[in-house]
Order: structure tokens, then C-alpha cells, then sequence
């Protein structure tokens, strides 16, 4: 019972470390493109633009992280993330579409605060107030996505549609079941939530205070 207890121990603590190694890798990626500013001009650049996009930015995948710890520590069903992955679809189709957003990098960098602290206190959250965090949370990320793939052909806009979807999907789903393996009121998605507020703490800071 000892062992496995440490074994689980152990295993929370290489999650944080493996997390933490995922989230402080995006940081360096400041333009938020795959491409390099390139607009997706193929099927395949559209795909993995899609793919890459939330994961080099940081507040992007943070917001990821919190969307699956969220529908694990508060026993929401699997798919509740999919609200988030459908609003981010809608969010690109926006930004596509020529419709403005207005201060979406501040509300993006505000969900993540939020989402973190919610996280991170391990309060009871009724699950109406998460869905409609996940909607229009979604919606600016998505609406802040829309910006690399502006002007591109119906294909690759659409195989960065998918791509999106794909990624966000198993990062949100993977973490989720993490999450509720650990058990309600652990300590490791707790830390991660710790984690996911002081990048989004970060990112607000940056928008009040640009550098």
C-alpha cells in the first residue's frame, strides 16, 4: 500500500514537472505563428499551423490545461471540453470573417487568471458557471487563433480547423482523465492550477503594462 502510494506521489510529481516543461516551452514563442507569420497556403501547412498553434502559445495551452482539470476535478462529462474546442471554431470563423473582437488578448489572459485561481483553491464550482467560462473563453482564444490563418483559401482553413480541434481535443481529454484519476482534492492538479494563474497573471500584466 506504501509503494503504492509513493509510486502515485511520484507519478503527480512527474506530471507537474512534465507540465510545467510542456507550458515553459511555449514561451519563447511570442508571434503565436507555426508558419513564421506565413499564411497556411496546403492542406498540410493548414493542418500543422492548426496543430502548433495552441501549443506554442502559452497562454493558449495554459487555458487547455485548465479546460481538462477543470472537467476532471469537478466531475464534468468528458465532452464538456468540446464546448470550448466548438466556441474556439467559431471564435477563427469570426476573425475570418472580418468581425470585430474587441480587447480579446486581455480577456484571453483574464480566462486563464481565472480558470488557474478557480483551479488552484479547489472551490466547488457549479458546472453552469464552468460552461459558460468554457463558451466565451473559447470563443477569444479561437478569435485570437483566427489571426494566422486570415486570408487563406477555404482548404487550409479548414484542415486548420482541424487541426485545432484535434489537438485541443486530446490535450483536454488526456489531462481530464489525469485529473480524475488523481482523486477529488489532490494536491497535483491543484498545483498545476497554481501554475496556470501566474501565466495568466503574466499575460494580464503584459496587456496592462506592455513591454
Amino acid at each position: 500500500m506504501r509503494k503504492q502510494h509513493g509510486y502515485r506521489h511520484g507519478l503527480g510529481r512527474l506530471t507537474v514537472i512534465a507540465l510545467t516543461l510542456l507550458l515553459a516551452a511555449a514561451l519563447p514563442a511570442e508571434a503565436h505563428h507555426v508558419m513564421g507569420g506565413k499564411t497556411p497556403a496546403t492542406l498540410l501547412e493548414g493542418f500543422l499551423s492548426g496543430l502548433g498553434h495552441p501549443i506554442i502559445g502559452i497562454d493558449h495551452l495554459a487555458f487547455i490545461a485548465a479546460v481538462g482539470l477543470a472537467a476532471g476535478m469537478a466531475g464534468l462529462h468528458l465532452t464538456m471540453p468540446f464546448l470550448f474546442i466548438v466556441a474556439s471554431a467559431l471564435g477563427v470563423a469570426l476573425h475570418v470573417r472580418g468581425v470585430n473582437l474587441p480587447v480579446s488578448e486581455f480577456i484571453v489572459a483574464a480566462s486563464v487568471l481565472l480558470a488557474g485561481v478557480l483551479i488552484a483553491r479547489g472551490i466547488v464550482v457549479h458546472t453552469v458557471i464552468w460552461l459558460a467560462l468554457f463558451a466565451v473563453a473559447g470563443l477569444f482564444h479561437g478569435y485570437a487563433y483566427g489571426e494566422s490563418i486570415v486570408g487563406a483559401e477555404p482548404e487550409p482553413l479548414s484542415a486548420y480547423l482541424a487541426g485545432l480541434v484535434v489537438v485541443q481535443a486530446a490535450l483536454a481529454t488526456g489531462i481530464a482523465i489525469f485529473a480524475r484519476r488523481s482523486g477529488e482534492g489532490a494536491l497535483t492538479p491543484r498545483l498545476v492550477g497554481a501554475a496556470i494563474a501566474g501565466i495568466g497573471l503574466a499575460a494580464l500584466a503584459g496587456q496592462i503594462v506592455p513591454v
